[in-house]
């Protein structure tokens, strides 16, 4: 996502962050994919994270910017799966710094840390 929609989809995933009481350490997105660090509640899943996330965001998008169907997949705005991982405090700094400097190096990963999709 660039321009206009990376910024909308910004906005829409920390209003999901607020009203669900999450917080959004770091947040980069791609031309083809995001990339996020969250802390969310423990009565909550990953799964049903991701989905509030995708499945919310994807709903808005598509309505705010119908152009964007001749890029979906079968009516969908995002692939199916998504990598998660929890992170314990000694490797928070070397995430959040591999998500921010996504933009600069590519996909490259850090050490020690396997990669996702």
């Amino acid at each position: 996502m660039i321009g206009k929609v990376a910024v909308r989809l910004r906005q829409l995933w920390y209003e999901a962050a607020e009203v669900n009481r999450w917080w959004i350490a770091e947040l980069n997105i791609q031309q083809d994919h995001a990339h996020l660090l969250v802390q969310y509640r423990a009565d909550e899943s990953v799964a049903e994270v991701v989905q509030k996330l995708k499945g919310g965001s994807s709903m808005i998008l598509r309505r705010e910017y119908p152009e964007l169907e001749e890029w979906t997949w079968d009516g969908g705005f995002w692939a199916d799966g998504y990598f998660a991982d929890s992170v314990g405090t000694a490797q928070e700094d070397m995430i959040r710094r591999y998500i921010r400097e996504q933009t600069k190096h590519g996909p490259s990963m850090p050490p020690g840390i396997s990669p996702g999709l």
